[in-house]
């Protein structure tokens, strides 16, 4: 099983709406480094929910339930992925993550704009401390 990372405008899709909706097809990604990371996803990996603008903030937890997809409903190229809510916590901001040793070589620390990004083994754990 791998972990991911994926970024979501509180005011557009929170952790709150998947919590309520328990499942959803996580869209909207149109970066071609972000869509590569989404084509590695398989049913089964876990993805931290991370709020960005204001809270930047890793909030939750959600599992990959079904294999990626081009978005053909979206006018502009991107994939897609289906995605099971599984629990909102309160995880580490962005300075907390700058600041971990665990977080050397996250791209949240050195890409901080790219929206779905792997997550590095070392991080894994030290996220999953916050819970």
């Amino acid at each position: 099983m791998q972990y991911f990372l994926a970024k979501t405008e509180p005011s557009t899709y929170s952790i709150a709406d998947l919590a309520l909706e328990k499942e959803t097809i996580w869209d909207g990604v149109h970066n071609h480094q972000a869509i590569a990371v989404i084509k590695t996803m398989k049913p089964g990996d876990h993805v931290f929910v991370y709020h960005s603008i204001k809270e930047k903030r890793i909030v939750g937890e959600a599992e990959i339930i079904g294999e990626p997809y081009e978005n053909k409903a979206d006018m502009r190229f991107s994939w897609a992925v289906k995605m099971r809510y599984i629990a909102s916590f309160t995880g580490p901001t962005l300075v907390e993550c700058k600041a971990s040793p665990h977080c050397k070589g996250f791209l949240l620390v050195t890409h901080s704009r790219l929206s779905t990004m792997p997550v590095p083994d070392n991080a894994v754990s030290w996220i999953k401390s916050y819970k």
